[in-house]
């Protein structure tokens, strides 16, 4: 009798994140991006969002209780290579998943989601002193964007050079490395050298400057989740963080690139655009 060959597993990477009903953002785009990498996603469902392409309807947080089970459930019977948060809404769920990271050996990416792409707040406000002082420091590599930065920070960045302002002011809070996502500079040139989104990967001494040309494309939903959920990615492949979020620029930029129209405002970025030879 013949029997199956045991196949071994692909690295597994942990998603902890709101669900976008959407399908463009959130859990699902963490899932997509991770499987387009070559990673087994698994999810810690934080909360729900009614959400579309003219933006988010509502949200309702998961509790505390049924976060912690879903992060034991996988981490003690499956393991994980590398986890990721995004929307995590209230104090006591960014506490809860900042006192579950502490736990872990593994590389942990922290995308610090205030805002959705439609400008709908994600994040309650006094839940950022929790961000601030219990998230941040479980960072292997936070990846704020630039309202985010000034949420979180009150740094608020006009040009290229004022991203090291920013990324100090981050890496003050506790993360390893600071990943700080440029793309919503101005595109006049002043600094950005006019047709580049420019991201800085810093760690206080080492400094990687990421370019990529912009692409003219209103269908962004979703850059901030893919792009950490692509850095979570290379890291449980073994990259170092450098080399990772290489990786992950080059493949947002190409999701960019690819992003389509989606009912009748923004569409997402494509997650599987290299499967389409995009």
């Amino acid at each position: 009798m013949e029997t199956t060959p045991a196949h071994s597993a692909p690295p597994r990477v942990l998603t902890i994140a709101g669900s976008d009903s959407g399908g463009g953002a959130g859990i699902q785009a963490d899932l997509k991006t991770m499987l387009a990498l070559g990673t087994h996603g698994m999810s810690v469902v934080a909360a729900v969002t009614a959400q579309n392409s003219v933006g988010v309807q509502g949200y309702w947080e998961l509790p505390a209780e049924s976060v912690r089970a879903q992060f034991r459930s996988v981490v003690d019977d499956i393991g994980v290579q590398a986890a990721k948060t995004g929307m995590l809404a209230s104090a006591e769920l960014v506490e809860t998943v900042a006192g579950l990271l502490s736990g872990l050996s593994e590389p942990v990416v922290v995308d610090p989601v205030g805002v959705s792409k439609h400008g709908d707040p994600l994040l309650a406000q006094e839940a950022l002193d929790s961000v601030r002082t219990k998230l941040l420091p479980t960072a292997t590599v936070a990846t704020p964007n630039l309202d985010e930065v000034a949420q979180l920070t009150g740094v608020r960045v006009t040009d290229e050079a004022g991203l090291r302002e920013a990324a100090a002011a981050v890496l003050s809070y506790g993360p390893r490395w600071a990943l700080v996502k440029g793309g919503h500079l101005a595109r006049d040139g002043a600094g950005t050298g006019g047709g580049e989104a420019v991201d800085l990967l810093t760690d206080g001494h080492e400094e990687h400057w990421l370019r990529a040309p912009r692409h003219d494309n209103r269908h962004t939903h979703g850059t901030g989740c893919t792009l950490a959920s692509a850095l979570a990615a290379g890291l449980a492949r073994g990259l170092t963080v450098p080399d990772a979020a290489r990786e992950a620029k080059e493949y947002v930029t190409g999701a960019i690139a690819a992003g389509f129209a989606l009912g009748a405002g923004l569409g997402p970025v494509d997650h599987g655009w290299r499967l389409r030879g995009s």
